[in-house]
């Protein structure tokens, strides 16, 4: 029975590390600031950001994501140690995304984490971004305009 208990353990972590991905992507910022424990901190140290508690994390990821014209984070797992109710993990990501004053970023990078589980089940006691590959060069693209069929290349349209 152990097994099958590290097992979910290990899901329920990658469920949340997915709604982290998730809830700001569809500004759910409730639910982004739920992921957290109630005194878990949040750091990108070389953004100069690092909000502390739910209230704090909230009201941050909202007034982050409202200086994007757009933005994506895709992400892709990496290690977990479980260790009892606590864990550490790390997780990579790619991001990419606009800013309203102009400035543009790709940035490729690890999420170091430090998990609880609490009985909503496992939170973030803490999570600080590394970047790895920090790219500032003005983005050409954007989001797309018009519709779908406006924008596929004409061999896509006879298939």
């Amino acid at each position: 029975m152990a097994d099958l208990t590290i097992v979910a353990d290990r899901m329920d972590i990658e469920v949340l590390r997915a709604e982290h991905v998730d809830a700001p992507m569809v500004g759910d910022y409730d639910r982004f600031a739920s992921l957290f424990t109630d005194d878990a901190v949040w750091r990108i140290p070389f953004a100069d950001v690092e909000f502390t508690g739910r209230k704090e994390i909230r009201a941050g990821i909202e007034r982050l994501q409202n200086a994007w014209e757009f933005w994506v984070q895709n992400t892709h797992p990496g290690a977990i140690r479980l260790d009892g109710d606590t864990a550490t993990g790390r997780e990579y990501v790619f991001e990419t995304g606009r800013q309203r004053d102009g400035g543009s970023v790709v940035m490729y990078g690890l999420f170091h984490d430090r998990y609880a589980r609490t009985p909503d089940g496992w939170k973030f006691a803490e999570r600080v971004l590394e970047p790895r590959y920090l790219d500032t060069t003005p983005l050409t693209g954007g989001p797309p305009q018009g519709t779908w069929s406006d924008i596929q290349p004409p061999s896509a349209a006879k298939r």
